[in-house]
């Protein structure tokens, strides 16, 4: 089992809180001034992009620079990536309805209850999940199996992600699908394949830190999380909420896997079964 500099990591979770505020600050000055809040939902990527690059600099002389290195890159490329499909498929739209809805009934100032409700509660959570990030860093020793097979469910989570959503924004962009439900592609296998993707992306870099015994029970609480968002806060059963009463939503539901992917009509040939 390899070593894991605690005092190191301890400080560093100083540094990452800044990083993740630092980018929710400047996103809610720029938010205010165009008026639009629905772009903090671009910077959840970024955030975590700014949390492992401070994370990175911070380690300088700490840890196993293989891990580092590679843990900073694939939280990057995942970062970025969803804040470039965030803000590409947000750009020519209004305020998001949850949102407009939200500060609709804030009492007092809007924009401070969104600062106290969005955006520092989005700047907690990315301090909060990016742990295995922060921990791994510090973790000494050559990369092991358990790691080597982070590196394989990460590449699963950010394929189901990336083509997901690929999928889904072709199918919208043709004008004879509006008001259609998507069930194709990935999205025959699982209602979800972006969301399943977030999840094998935070486990897999969760599997980094498992080569040091501390540094795995530290930041267990991460992937927990955020697979707890993603099924039960604001991502698998929000959205089926919103698409409850769509034509053709319910016999989706009933032929297709609400989260980890099975093949197409499992639902029904079990039924049969």
């Amino acid at each position: 089992m390899n070593g894991f500099a605690w005092g190191a990591f301890a400080a560093n979770l100083g540094w990452s809180a800044l990083a993740a505020f630092a980018v929710m600050g400047v996103t809610f000055a720029v938010a205010v001034r165009k008026g639009l809040h629905r772009i903090v939902d671009v910077a959840w990527g970024l955030a975590f992009t700014a949390v492992a690059l401070a994370t990175l600099v911070a380690s300088a002389g700490e840890g196993d620079d293989t891990r580092r290195y590679l843990v900073t890159a694939l939280t990057a490329v995942w970062g970025v990536r969803l804040a470039v499909h965030i803000g590409r498929r947000g750009r020519g739209h209004g305020e998001d309805p949850r949102y407009e809805k939200m500060l609709a009934k804030a009492p007092g100032n809007p924009n401070l209850y969104a600062l106290r409700m969005v955006y520092l509660l989005q700047g907690a959570l990315v301090w909060l999940v990016s742990l295995p990030v922060q921990a791994a860093a510090y973790v000494s020793g050559p990369l092991g199996w358990v790691a080597v097979a982070g590196i394989v469910v990460w590449a699963v989570g950010l394929f189901f992600e990336a083509v997901g959503d690929a999928q889904l924004a072709r199918f919208k962009a043709d004008p004879a699908h509006r008001g259609r439900v998507m069930d194709r592609g990935l999205w025959s296998w699982t209602r979800h394949p972006n969301y399943f993707g977030d999840f094998c992306v935070w486990w897999g870099l969760y599997l980094f830190t498992c080569d040091a015994l501390p540094a795995a029970a530290v930041s267990l609480v991460s992937p927990v999380v955020m697979s707890l968002l993603l099924t039960r806060g604001s991502g698998q059963r929000l959205l089926e909420r919103h698409m409850a009463d769509r034509p053709g939503y319910a016999e989706y539901v009933q032929r297709t896997s609400g989260f980890f992917p099975l093949p197409p009509g499992w639902g029904r040939k079990r039924e049969r079964g």
